[in-house]
């Protein structure tokens, strides 16, 4: 297993920069001229040297590659010097000082580094995605198992018109409407998230716990409306295979037939949809952000986007090829701790 999880990394790393040169080609094809938005009573001259200063000036192919050097070599050295000196992990280790001064990948909107920007948004959009994706598998897991067992009985007919609801119906839909539902005519939670609020109290609790309940139902919804019905599925197919039979026949106690031995089996699928399920995601919150003011990353693409940074798209839109590259491996891998059958090595 480790042998094929470190050939994976290996490989991983011609893919990603595949990947980021295809980015990298498709925004330059992009139109727009990102000093559009300099005053018009800027003189020309000082228009050019701004140009130059953005790297606006170099051949693409200058640009992609001082990207890659900014991205993949300075970044981390600033990172590992965060980590060793402020950071409460690793703030034990000895002091590190890799950075050196060297240019970093800027923002072209706000003149200041993508990443510092980045780090800023993160922890406002890994609080609602990520527990929105954990809310989701807590309920579709359960869901998925009880409507296999009893299937076509009123609770799977009914979870399946819930999840045909979800599948259905967009983010940008539901979220408008539980605002309309919830905010202006009951008055029950606040419509925008308020990203400024720091939890000190119960009481601050209870306000922080209250905005973060339409965003994440809202992402929580499909979440769980894919993940149940593979779930289901799964389950279904294993509730009727021989070992289940056999284990029946030994006198097995019918718990530990289903949630031990059928349930294993059941969670390989659903392994791939819960993995490749994280990075898509974040996809959704773009738009659950910014109907809710959600002051995170999703909302800072759509910003960048509008504002031609392509700087800023380029580093975000790469960050979840990221992602993607590093959900693939751990499904992969929780492939072989799940089955015993499935050997990489």
């Amino acid at each position: 297993m480790l042998t094929f999880t470190f050939r994976r990394l290996i490989l991983s790393i011609p893919t990603l920069l595949f990947i980021s040169l295809v980015i990298f080609g498709l925004l330059q094809l992009a139109p727009g001229d990102p000093m559009a938005q300099v005053p018009l009573t800027v003189p020309p001259e000082v228009k050019q040297k701004m140009r130059e200063a953005l790297g606006l000036g170099a051949p693409w192919y200058v640009q992609y590659y001082k990207w890659l050097i900014q991205f993949f070599w300075i970044e981390p050295k600033i990172l590992i010097d965060y980590l060793t000196n402020s950071s409460l992990l690793l703030g034990w280790l000895p002091d590190t000082s890799f950075y050196n001064g060297e240019l970093r990948v800027i923002s072209w909107q706000t003149r200041s580094p993508v990443m510092d920007i980045v780090i800023q948004r993160m922890p406002q959009t890994l609080w609602v995605v990520g527990l929105s994706y954990i809310v989701g598998i807590v309920i579709a897991i359960p869901i998925g198992i009880y409507s296999a067992y009893r299937h076509y009985s009123v609770f799977d007919q009914a979870g399946t018109f819930i999840t045909m609801v979800g599948f259905s119906i967009p983010p940008f839909f539901t979220g408008p409407l539980l605002i309309v539902i919830f905010s202006v005519y009951l008055g029950w939670l606040p419509s925008i998230y308020d990203t400024t609020h720091v939890v000190t109290d119960w009481a601050s609790f209870k306000v922080q716990f209250y905005q973060m309940i339409m965003p994440v139902m809202v992402l929580a919804l499909q979440t769980t409306a894919q993940i149940s019905r593979y779930m289901r599925g799964a389950m279904l197919d294993n509730l009727n295979q021989d070992y289940v039979r056999t284990a029946r026949a030994k006198g097995l106690r019918e718990g530990v037939v289903v949630m031990v031995h059928v349930l294993r089996n059941s969670m390989i699928p659903v392994v791939t949809v819960i993995a490749l399920g994280m990075p898509a995601i974040f996809g959704g919150a773009i738009i659950t952000e910014n109907v809710f003011k959600v002051n995170g990353i999703g909302q800072l693409l759509l910003t960048a986007l509008f504002a031609n940074d392509l700087p800023m798209v380029m580093t975000l839109t790469f960050i979840f090829a990221i992602l993607i590259v590093l959900f693939n491996l751990i499904a992969d891998v929780l492939y072989g701790l799940l089955d015993p059958r499935i050997r990489y090595d």
